[in-house]
């Protein structure tokens, strides 16, 4: 290597628990010590920067302050690594090697590994060197397949191991290894499920929610104060997507239980996502936001990949429950044109409408009709219920619990908010002070405005379920506030339809079979399920 007159030195620090690092010997600031230590009283070495990854493993070199450090060297500001020891800089032996052995070399870079006694600019590198990266590979793989073994085990046993909690949860300040409900993010999982079964896509949902101008979940989690990075989410998008909203709605964590383990890697590999019935799921672990029948209504319509309904544009609400009685085919949607029914909707079975009459018939029914046929079954099924508000009493005992957890949450919100309105008046006044420059203040003003804006929400969302617990507890079972509504209602909605039925089949002379979905509650109420067959002449 060409000798230089002064060598600009990065300083290099790496600490990750899952390599096995132990506490004392190699922590930050045991190594911070030791090379400036080593450095101390050499004129030839100008120290030009510390570049610290501080919890990633040295097993790859995917590393941010390393990537960092490597861009200086290319930009020719820093032609000297020093490090603690060789497993600081890399544990991986092949890509250590390359390092050392060529990129260094080829651009004139001097490396030092103090406690190896390693210096490139004095000594060729002996023997041992390939054989030390190999046992600092090695010693990762023992200790990587200690700490994956003490995960499993733990996610086995329902605990939460994972960095950032899911959207619509906090990690318990008491107990990191459990989740609790973050009411602000809860209400929008709430919000995403109920449009969805009352009939948008995933796209409109997408859209109603920006154009709402509620911030996606990994920009909530920035706001919120963590270091949140979604690896697979462009760097500019900061708004919900398809995507966003397709993962919600298939997401067990909603309904309280535990999943993870969902995928793998390998210590040189990139992540891949495992087969759903190699995941950890562990019930009941945490507070569902999704009941039960919400989860599975949901399911059910995924599956049914029915299309988008749009209920202002006057789509139909019986998209994807509507079946032929005789060959099971879907039934189609027809508007008849002006002169010709007066744009009243019908619906033909799909094989007749494809094929034609060879292969089956009509099976013709006006929208109206199936709409009354509906109501007054369902009708008649509610006369059967008594003592409702008995039930509805039931629920007024967990409702006043729920209402203390709220005050508390609320409390909570209310000290953050104030303490964030005072730094940002602390703000202002440092930079009239001139204690701040223009630029900085801009900067903490805007970060505590958008945190003062989502704490006020959050308040909302926490007074506006107050209310509800307090004004409309009786009601708070979402299947019983339903059956009350359909008893005044004279028109038939997509809730209705997608709460209560499973299927209707239709046959000729608009003869129907409606199969019944009751929830659990319902069904201990009626014993049995009802499949009822309406004729109407």
């Amino acid at each position: 290597m060409k000798k230089a007159m002064l060598f600009y030195v990065a300083e290099y620090i790496r600490l990750s628990r899952e390599d096995g690092d132990k506490a004392e010997s190699d922590s930050i600031g045991n190594q911070r010590k030791l090379i400036a230590d080593f450095l101390k009283g050499k004129d030839e070495f100008v120290i030009y920067d510390e570049y610290v990854d501080d919890g990633f493993s040295g097993t790859n070199f995917r590393r941010p302050a390393f990537t960092r450090m490597m861009e200086d060297i290319e930009s020719g500001k820093v032609n000297c690594v020093v490090v603690k020891d060789l497993s600081r800089f890399g544990r991986d032996y092949i890509d250590t090697g390359k390092y050392l052995e060529r990129y260094f070399p080829d651009n004139d870079v001097r490396f030092i590994s103090i406690t190896d006694n390693i210096d490139s600019l004095k000594q060729a590198y002996d023997m041992l060197l390939p054989i030390k990266n190999i046992f600092n590979e090695q010693y990762a793989r023992d200790i990587s397949r200690k700490v994956h073994s003490s995960m499993k085990t733990k996610q086995r046993a329902g605990e939460f191991i994972g960095a950032f909690a899911c959207y619509g949860y906090k990690k318990s300040p008491s107990d990191k290894n459990k989740l609790i409900v973050d009411e602000y993010a809860a209400e929008v999982v709430r919000k995403v499920f109920s449009l969805y079964i009352g009939g948008c896509g995933k796209n409109s949902i997408a859209k109603t929610l920006n154009a709402e101008g509620i911030i996606c979940p990994s920009a909530y989690k920035k706001r919120n104060g963590e270091n949140y990075r979604n690896m697979n989410r462009l760097e500019s998008t900061e708004y919900w997507t398809y995507s966003t909203i397709n993962r919600m709605l298939q997401n067990e964590m909603y309904i309280g239980n535990m999943v993870q383990g969902t995928r793998a890697q390998r210590m040189r590999g990139k992540q891949r996502m495992l087969d759903k019935d190699e995941w950890i799921i562990v019930r009941n672990t945490h507070e569902a936001i999704i009941d039960e029948d919400t989860w599975k209504k949901a399911q059910s319509l995924l599956k049914r990949r029915t299309r988008n309904i749009d209920l202002n544009q006057n789509m139909s609400i019986f998209a994807g429950f509507l079946k032929c009685g005789d060959c099971g085919r879907a039934l189609v949607k027809k508007i008849d044109p002006p002169g010709h029914g007066d744009g009243i909707i019908h619906y033909y079975c799909g094989t007749y409408v494809r094929s034609g009459r060879q292969f089956c018939s009509r099976h013709a029914i006006p929208y109206t009709t199936l709409e009354t046929i509906i109501l007054e079954d369902l009708r008649t099924i509610i006369q059967s219920i008594d003592n409702l508000r008995e039930i509805i009493e039931q629920n007024k005992a967990e409702t006043a619990a729920g209402a203390r957890l709220t005050e508390a949450e609320k409390i909570r919100l209310s000290a953050e908010l104030e303490r964030v309105r005072k730094l940002k008046k602390s703000v202002y006044e440092d930079y009239r002070g001139e204690l701040i420059s223009r630029e900085e203040y801009v900067t903490y003003r805007k970060d505590y405005l958008e945190r003062e804006e989502l704490l006020t929400k959050q308040l909302e969302t926490l007074e506006a379920k107050q209310k509800d617990q307090t004004d409309e507890d009786v009601f708070k079972t979402p299947w019983i506030r339903r059956l009350l509504e359909i008893k005044s209602i004279e028109k038939l909605d997509r809730d209705i339809v997608v709460e209560m039925i499973d299927e209707i089949r239709v046959f000729e002379n608009h003869k129907i079979k409606i199969v019944y979905n009751f929830s659990n509650e319902l069904e201990s109420l009626f014993q049995t399920a009802y499949t009822e067959e309406k004729n109407v002449s």
